[in-house]
Protein backbone atom coordinates (compact mmCIF):
# COMPACT_ATOMS: atom_id res chain seq x y z
CA UNK A 1 0.00 0.00 0.00
CA UNK A 2 1.45 3.33 -1.05
CA UNK A 3 -0.67 5.43 1.30
CA UNK A 4 -4.01 5.22 3.07
CA UNK A 5 -5.71 7.35 0.42
CA UNK A 6 -4.30 5.42 -2.55
CA UNK A 7 -4.19 1.66 -2.14
CA UNK A 8 -1.88 -0.53 -4.23
CA UNK A 9 -2.55 -4.24 -4.71
CA UNK A 10 -0.39 -6.50 -6.87
CA UNK A 11 -1.85 -9.74 -8.18
CA UNK A 12 0.66 -11.57 -10.36
CA UNK A 13 1.51 -9.25 -13.25
CA UNK A 14 -1.38 -6.85 -12.55
CA UNK A 15 -1.23 -3.88 -10.17
CA UNK A 16 -4.40 -2.11 -9.00
CA UNK A 17 -4.18 1.46 -7.70
CA UNK A 18 -7.33 2.55 -5.90
CA UNK A 19 -8.03 6.16 -4.96
CA UNK A 20 -9.67 5.76 -1.56
CA UNK A 21 -11.62 8.71 -0.23
CA UNK A 22 -15.14 7.43 -0.90
CA UNK A 23 -16.89 9.80 1.51
CA UNK A 24 -15.78 12.67 -0.79
CA UNK A 25 -16.32 10.75 -4.05
CA UNK A 26 -12.52 10.47 -4.19
CA UNK A 27 -12.04 14.22 -4.60
CA UNK A 28 -8.31 14.91 -4.65
CA UNK A 29 -6.36 16.95 -2.11
CA UNK A 30 -2.61 17.52 -1.75
CA UNK A 31 -2.12 14.39 0.33
CA UNK A 32 -3.84 12.25 -2.28
CA UNK A 33 -1.75 13.75 -5.06
CA UNK A 34 1.38 12.76 -3.18
CA UNK A 35 -0.06 9.31 -2.55
CA UNK A 36 -0.67 8.91 -6.30
CA UNK A 37 2.98 9.73 -6.94
CA UNK A 38 4.05 7.13 -4.37
CA UNK A 39 1.73 4.56 -5.93
CA UNK A 40 3.20 5.24 -9.37
CA UNK A 41 6.72 4.79 -7.99
CA UNK A 42 5.71 1.55 -6.28
CA UNK A 43 4.22 0.11 -9.46
CA UNK A 44 7.14 1.29 -11.58
CA UNK A 45 9.68 -0.34 -9.25
CA UNK A 46 7.98 -3.75 -9.27
CA UNK A 47 9.55 -5.72 -12.12
CA UNK A 48 6.73 -8.30 -11.98
CA UNK A 49 4.08 -5.75 -12.94
CA UNK A 50 3.21 -5.70 -16.65
CA UNK A 51 -0.02 -3.70 -16.54
CA UNK A 52 -1.77 -1.44 -14.02
CA UNK A 53 -5.38 -0.53 -13.26
CA UNK A 54 -6.48 2.80 -11.77
CA UNK A 55 -9.89 3.02 -10.11
CA UNK A 56 -11.81 4.65 -7.26
CA UNK A 57 -13.24 3.25 -4.06
CA UNK A 58 -16.98 3.37 -3.50
CA UNK A 59 -19.41 4.91 -5.99
CA UNK A 60 -17.12 7.42 -7.65
CA UNK A 61 -13.98 7.32 -9.75
CA UNK A 62 -13.04 10.89 -8.83
CA UNK A 63 -15.02 14.10 -8.48
CA UNK A 64 -11.84 16.05 -9.27
CA UNK A 65 -9.93 18.46 -7.10
CA UNK A 66 -11.41 19.06 -3.66
CA UNK A 67 -12.53 22.71 -3.61
CA UNK A 68 -11.76 22.88 0.12
CA UNK A 69 -8.15 21.93 -0.69
CA UNK A 70 -7.53 24.75 -3.15
CA UNK A 71 -10.32 27.30 -2.71
CA UNK A 72 -8.47 29.32 -0.07
CA UNK A 73 -5.03 29.27 -1.68
CA UNK A 74 -3.24 32.45 -2.69
CA UNK A 75 -2.88 32.78 -6.50
CA UNK A 76 0.83 31.93 -6.50
CA UNK A 77 0.27 29.01 -4.14
CA UNK A 78 -2.62 27.79 -6.31
CA UNK A 79 -0.46 27.95 -9.43
CA UNK A 80 2.57 26.20 -7.97
CA UNK A 81 1.52 23.97 -5.07
CA UNK A 82 -1.72 22.85 -6.70
CA UNK A 83 -1.71 23.14 -10.49
CA UNK A 84 1.95 22.54 -11.31
CA UNK A 85 2.36 19.91 -8.61
CA UNK A 86 -0.71 18.02 -9.79
CA UNK A 87 0.39 18.35 -13.40
CA UNK A 88 3.74 16.69 -12.61
CA UNK A 89 2.04 13.82 -10.82
CA UNK A 90 -0.45 13.23 -13.64
CA UNK A 91 2.46 13.24 -16.09
CA UNK A 92 4.13 10.61 -13.88
CA UNK A 93 1.09 8.39 -14.19
CA UNK A 94 0.75 8.99 -17.94
CA UNK A 95 4.35 7.92 -18.50
CA UNK A 96 4.31 4.73 -16.43
CA UNK A 97 6.45 2.11 -18.15
CA UNK A 98 3.49 -0.29 -18.19
CA UNK A 99 0.10 0.14 -19.87
CA UNK A 100 -2.48 1.74 -17.57
CA UNK A 101 -6.22 1.00 -17.61
CA UNK A 102 -8.72 3.36 -15.96
CA UNK A 103 -11.69 1.46 -14.50
CA UNK A 104 -14.34 4.19 -14.29
CA UNK A 105 -16.67 2.89 -11.61
CA UNK A 106 -18.27 6.31 -11.10
CA UNK A 107 -18.36 9.87 -12.38
CA UNK A 108 -15.07 11.38 -13.63
CA UNK A 109 -15.40 15.16 -13.52
CA UNK A 110 -12.82 17.93 -13.82
CA UNK A 111 -9.60 16.66 -12.34
CA UNK A 112 -11.19 13.22 -12.20
CA UNK A 113 -11.52 13.18 -15.98
CA UNK A 114 -7.95 14.49 -16.28
CA UNK A 115 -6.92 11.60 -14.03
CA UNK A 116 -8.78 9.12 -16.25
CA UNK A 117 -7.08 10.74 -19.22
CA UNK A 118 -3.62 9.59 -18.13
CA UNK A 119 -4.64 5.98 -18.83
CA UNK A 120 -4.01 4.12 -22.08
CA UNK A 121 -7.39 2.35 -21.94
CA UNK A 122 -10.63 3.48 -20.26
CA UNK A 123 -13.43 1.08 -19.29
CA UNK A 124 -16.56 2.80 -17.98
CA UNK A 125 -19.62 1.58 -16.13
CA UNK A 126 -22.88 2.39 -17.89
CA UNK A 127 -24.16 4.87 -15.29
CA UNK A 128 -21.16 7.23 -15.19
CA UNK A 129 -20.88 10.78 -16.46
CA UNK A 130 -17.79 12.70 -17.46
CA UNK A 131 -17.02 16.34 -18.07
CA UNK A 132 -14.91 19.41 -17.37
CA UNK A 133 -17.06 21.77 -15.28
CA UNK A 134 -14.23 24.09 -14.20
CA UNK A 135 -15.27 27.19 -16.16
CA UNK A 136 -18.58 27.14 -14.29
CA UNK A 137 -16.52 27.85 -11.17
CA UNK A 138 -14.56 30.61 -12.87
CA UNK A 139 -11.44 28.51 -13.38
CA UNK A 140 -9.88 26.41 -16.13
CA UNK A 141 -8.76 22.78 -16.32
CA UNK A 142 -5.24 22.72 -14.89
CA UNK A 143 -4.07 19.11 -14.80
CA UNK A 144 -3.68 18.70 -18.59
CA UNK A 145 -7.37 18.95 -19.47
CA UNK A 146 -6.63 21.38 -22.30
CA UNK A 147 -3.42 19.63 -23.28
CA UNK A 148 -3.34 15.84 -22.94
CA UNK A 149 -7.10 15.51 -23.32
CA UNK A 150 -7.02 17.49 -26.57
CA UNK A 151 -4.34 15.15 -27.92
CA UNK A 152 -6.20 12.04 -26.84
CA UNK A 153 -9.86 13.02 -27.34
CA UNK A 154 -9.71 15.83 -29.89
CA UNK A 155 -10.04 19.59 -29.52
CA UNK A 156 -13.75 19.82 -30.35
CA UNK A 157 -14.78 17.34 -27.68
CA UNK A 158 -12.78 19.27 -25.09
CA UNK A 159 -14.31 22.55 -26.31
CA UNK A 160 -17.78 21.16 -25.75
CA UNK A 161 -16.91 20.20 -22.17
CA UNK A 162 -14.71 23.13 -21.16
CA UNK A 163 -16.52 25.93 -23.02
CA UNK A 164 -20.05 24.59 -23.22
CA UNK A 165 -20.09 22.74 -19.92
CA UNK A 166 -21.45 19.60 -21.58
CA UNK A 167 -21.54 16.47 -19.43
CA UNK A 168 -21.42 13.20 -21.37
CA UNK A 169 -22.91 9.84 -20.51
CA UNK A 170 -20.82 6.70 -20.79
CA UNK A 171 -22.36 5.84 -24.16
CA UNK A 172 -21.85 9.35 -25.51
CA UNK A 173 -18.25 9.22 -24.32
CA UNK A 174 -17.74 5.88 -26.06
CA UNK A 175 -19.10 7.24 -29.33
CA UNK A 176 -16.75 10.23 -29.00
CA UNK A 177 -13.76 7.95 -28.39
CA UNK A 178 -13.26 9.03 -24.78
CA UNK A 179 -13.86 5.57 -23.33
CA UNK A 180 -13.03 2.29 -25.01
CA UNK A 181 -15.66 -0.02 -23.54
CA UNK A 182 -18.78 0.10 -21.37
CA UNK A 183 -19.70 -2.45 -18.76
CA UNK A 184 -22.53 -2.97 -16.28
CA UNK A 185 -22.68 -1.05 -13.01
CA UNK A 186 -20.31 -2.58 -10.48
CA UNK A 187 -18.29 -4.43 -13.13
CA UNK A 188 -15.60 -1.92 -14.16
CA UNK A 189 -12.75 -3.41 -12.13
CA UNK A 190 -13.59 -6.98 -13.18
CA UNK A 191 -13.71 -5.91 -16.83
CA UNK A 192 -10.44 -4.04 -16.40
CA UNK A 193 -8.86 -7.15 -14.85
CA UNK A 194 -9.93 -9.20 -17.87
CA UNK A 195 -8.41 -6.67 -20.26
CA UNK A 196 -5.30 -6.39 -18.10
CA UNK A 197 -4.81 -10.16 -18.29
CA UNK A 198 -4.99 -9.87 -22.07
CA UNK A 199 -2.27 -7.20 -22.04
CA UNK A 200 -0.12 -9.07 -19.50
CA UNK A 201 0.01 -12.13 -21.78
CA UNK A 202 1.96 -10.15 -24.38
CA UNK A 203 5.68 -9.42 -24.49
CA UNK A 204 6.51 -6.99 -21.65
CA UNK A 205 9.44 -5.37 -23.45
CA UNK A 206 7.36 -4.93 -26.60
CA UNK A 207 4.53 -3.40 -24.55
CA UNK A 208 6.83 -0.84 -22.97
CA UNK A 209 8.42 0.16 -26.26
CA UNK A 210 5.08 0.24 -28.11
CA UNK A 211 3.63 2.54 -25.44
CA UNK A 212 6.58 4.93 -25.86
CA UNK A 213 6.31 4.88 -29.65
CA UNK A 214 2.57 5.59 -29.60
CA UNK A 215 3.04 8.47 -27.15
CA UNK A 216 5.72 9.94 -29.39
CA UNK A 217 3.51 9.66 -32.48
CA UNK A 218 0.74 11.44 -30.56
CA UNK A 219 3.04 14.34 -29.70
CA UNK A 220 3.20 13.48 -26.00
CA UNK A 221 6.65 14.38 -24.66
CA UNK A 222 8.59 13.34 -27.75
CA UNK A 223 11.94 14.11 -26.12
CA UNK A 224 11.41 11.71 -23.23
CA UNK A 225 10.12 8.96 -25.52
CA UNK A 226 13.05 9.26 -27.94
CA UNK A 227 15.66 9.31 -25.16
CA UNK A 228 14.01 6.40 -23.33
CA UNK A 229 13.91 4.29 -26.50
CA UNK A 230 17.51 5.16 -27.36
CA UNK A 231 18.71 4.42 -23.84
CA UNK A 232 16.94 1.05 -23.75
CA UNK A 233 18.55 0.11 -27.06
CA UNK A 234 22.06 1.20 -26.08
CA UNK A 235 21.78 -0.44 -22.65
CA UNK A 236 21.52 -3.82 -24.35
CA UNK A 237 24.69 -3.42 -26.42
CA UNK A 238 28.09 -4.93 -25.88
CA UNK A 239 29.58 -1.44 -26.17
CA UNK A 240 27.88 -0.31 -22.99
CA UNK A 241 29.07 -3.38 -21.10
CA UNK A 242 32.62 -2.71 -22.30
CA UNK A 243 32.36 0.98 -21.39
CA UNK A 244 31.26 0.21 -17.83
CA UNK A 245 33.91 -2.49 -17.46
CA UNK A 246 36.70 -0.22 -18.72
CA UNK A 247 35.66 2.52 -16.33
CA UNK A 248 35.68 0.11 -13.38
CA UNK A 249 39.03 -1.35 -14.42
CA UNK A 250 40.55 2.08 -15.15
CA UNK A 251 41.62 1.19 -18.70
CA UNK A 252 40.84 2.47 -22.19
CA UNK A 253 37.63 1.04 -23.64
CA UNK A 254 37.88 -1.41 -26.52
CA UNK A 255 34.60 -0.85 -28.33
CA UNK A 256 33.64 -3.43 -30.99
CA UNK A 257 30.33 -2.01 -32.14
CA UNK A 258 28.45 -5.03 -30.79
CA UNK A 259 24.67 -4.78 -30.69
Amino acid sequence: MANGTVKVEVDGHIAIMTVARPEKLNALDLGMLQALAQAADEVEANAQVRVAILTGEGKGFSAGGDIKAWGGMRPEEFGHAWVRHGHRIFERLATLRVPLIAALNGHALGGGLELAGVADIRIAEEQIKIGLPETGLGMVPGWSGTQRLVKRFGAQVVRRMALGGEIFTAEEARLLGMVDAITATGNAVAAARDYAARIASRGPAALEVAKLMIASANGEDNGTAVEALGSILVAKTGDLKEGVASFSEKRPAQFKGEW
